[in-house]
C-alpha cells in the first residue's frame, strides 16, 4: 500500500500547492504531457501523487481512495454532508483565498442586509408571481445560511458558468458565488449584502477519515504529518 496524496491537476492551485509542500522538502512534480493526470512524489517515501480537479477531491477523501487532499473549503463544505465526520482539516496554505457571499444589484438602493433581500424576495413574489432567483452552484451552503438568517420567498438556480453574468442576463435576481477581490462584481453592477458572508475558503490539506493506513503506511502518516508541522 501507499499513502495517496491528491492536488489539483492544473493551474495556479496546482503549482502554489507544489511550491507549498517544496518549502516542506517534499518536492511533486507532473509527469506526462498536459493531458496525462501523472506525478511523483520525491523527498519522503510511501507517498503517491494523485492529479484530480479541485471539486473531485472531496468524494475521493469521503470515499477513502486518497488519504490526503487539498482542496478549497468551500467545495469540502459544499459537497460532503457532515464533512467533518469524513474528513480532517490538517492545514490551511494560505493562498486561493475567497469568500462565499449573497449579491444583489447595486441598483437595489433599499437592500443592503439579509433582512432587506426577505422583504424583496416576499415584494417580488407578491409582484411577479414567483420567487426571487438566486444564482449559485453552491445549493447547500447558500440553502443552510439562508435558512438560518431566515430568508424565504427565494428559489436556487443552478449556474455552472458566469455566475454573475446571471443577473445581466436576467436568469436570476441576485446570485451566491465565490469572490476574491469583488472586481467582477463592481463589473457587473452587483454589490456584497453587508451580512451576506456565507463562508471564507482557501486552499486546504485535509486527512480522510476513511481511507485504509495500516502497516507501513503509518510511518509514512506519521512522516508526512512531522514535515507539515514543521
Amino acid at each position: 500500500m501507499t499513502l495517496k496524496l491528491g492536488v489539483p491537476s492544473k493551474g495556479r492551485l496546482m503549482d502554489k500547492t507544489f511550491d507549498w509542500f517544496d518549502r516542506h522538502g517534499i518536492r511533486l512534480t507532473r509527469t506526462g504531457s498536459d493531458r496525462e493526470y501523472a506525478g511523483s512524489v520525491e523527498g519522503i517515501a510511501g507517498v503517491a501523487l494523485v492529479l484530480l480537479s479541485a471539486g473531485e477531491i472531496p468524494r475521493e477523501l469521503a470515499a477513502g481512495r486518497i488519504h490526503f487532499g487539498v482542496t478549497g473549503t468551500d467545495l469540502v463544505h459544499e459537497k460532503l454532508p457532515r464533512w467533518e465526520q469524513q474528513v480532517e482539516e490538517i492545514a490551511p496554505l494560505g493562498f486561493g483565498q475567497a469568500d462565499l457571499i449573497i449579491a444583489v444589484p447595486r441598483a437595489w438602493v433599499d437592500v443592503d442586509t439579509l433582512d432587506d433581500l426577505d422583504a424583496a424576495a416576499a415584494a417580488f413574489r407578491a409582484e411577479h408571481g414567483f420567487r426571487l432567483r438566486i444564482a449559485t452552484k453552491y445549493h447547500r451552503l447558500v440553502r443552510e445560511f439562508l435558512t438560518d438568517t431566515g430568508v424565504a420567498d427565494y428559489q436556487l438556480v443552478d449556474s455552472q458558468g458566469a455566475t454573475e453574468g446571471t443577473v445581466k442576463n436576467e436568469t436570476a435576481e441576485a446570485i451566491a458565488d465565490i469572490t476574491s477581490t469583488g472586481e467582477t462584481l463592481r463589473a457587473n453592477h452587483l454589490k456584497i449584502l453587508s451580512d451576506g458572508l456565507v463562508l471564507r475558503s482557501q486552499a486546504t490539506l485535509w486527512r480522510s477519515r476513511v481511507a485504509a493506513c495500516e502497516g507501513p503506511d503509518q510511518a509514512a502518516l506519521a512522516e508526512l504529518l512531522r514535515r507539515i508541522d514543521h
